[in-house]
């Protein structure tokens, strides 16, 4: 199997939002119908780190797409820095988007995927630092089948977005499909008092999820710096190919 990608401009009521689709493909066999997967970046959008990433749970048999959030503020292509310019750049503009255009933009995605000529129209959703609040965001769409949230930024605060996503816990009983919740027990952004939050809120709410835990730092799945955590970052990626196989195949 290898993995074919392609670009495409989805309409948004913000404007066009470049998105970057990654499909298996078979050589020699018939072409075959595949669940969708959107996958939500860290704050510097699409780095080679994060196509990477798209690329591996692609191999599993998944159309993914990986949108570009901060397309009403950035042009098309742009990818934020690794360093102080870039986290500064991208921790500004998550917090001046409203949760309303973050909301427009996963129904735009998941309705790309659902309609991509590769896709069967079963979708997921998966997300890495803000990307993994914006997952769960994603998930509170009914047809979301299955996310997985990886050290979501913000969700036991209630800050991302101008006006703040403090409904997004609350609405934690909205999510019908299963969810993955996967932290780094040395990770300042999500402590012990946020990630207690986290389950507590989850818990009350009935939802379907499971809980993992591991000895690893904030954006240990990022395959640089000093950060990457190979090990962890591998079982974290079986999670992911144990979830949406589960729910999203068959």
């Amino acid at each position: 199997m290898t993995v074919t990608d392609s670009v495409a401009d989805l309409p948004t009521p913000t404007g066009p939002m470049r998105t970057y689709f990654y499909a298996p493909h078979e050589p020699g066999r018939p072409a075959t119908k595949r669940p969708g997967v959107v996958l939500y970046s860290e704050i510097f959008q699409q780095t080679q780190p994060v196509r990477r990433l798209a690329v591996q749970v692609a191999s599993l048999g998944y159309v993914v797409a990986v949108p570009e959030v901060y397309h009403a503020h950035e042009p098309a292509g742009c990818v934020l820095g690794y360093d102080d310019p870039g986290k500064h750049r991208g921790n500004a503009l998550k917090g001046i988007i409203p949760m309303a255009d973050f909301d427009a933009d996963a129904r735009a995605v998941i309705d790309a995927l659902k309609t991509h000529p590769a896709g069967n129209g079963v979708v997921g959703a998966m997300g890495i630092c803000l990307g993994g609040h914006l997952a769960f965001r994603a998930a509170l769409l009914a047809e979301v089948r299955a996310t997985a949230c990886f050290y979501p930024t913000d969700l036991h605060t209630g800050t991302l977005g101008r006006g703040g996503g403090a409904d997004t816990l609350a609405r934690a009983g909205d999510v019908k499909g299963e969810l993955l919740m996967v932290f780094g027990r040395q990770d300042p952004h999500v402590p012990a008092t946020g990630r207690r939050a986290i389950y507590d809120a989850l818990d009350a709410a009935g939802a379907w999820f499971t809980w993992h835990e591991f000895n690893a730092a904030h954006a240990f799945m990022r395959d640089e710096g000093e950060r990457y955590d190979p090990a962890v970052a591998r079982l974290g990626m079986g999670l992911v190919a144990d979830l949406f196989s589960r729910n999203l195949v068959g």
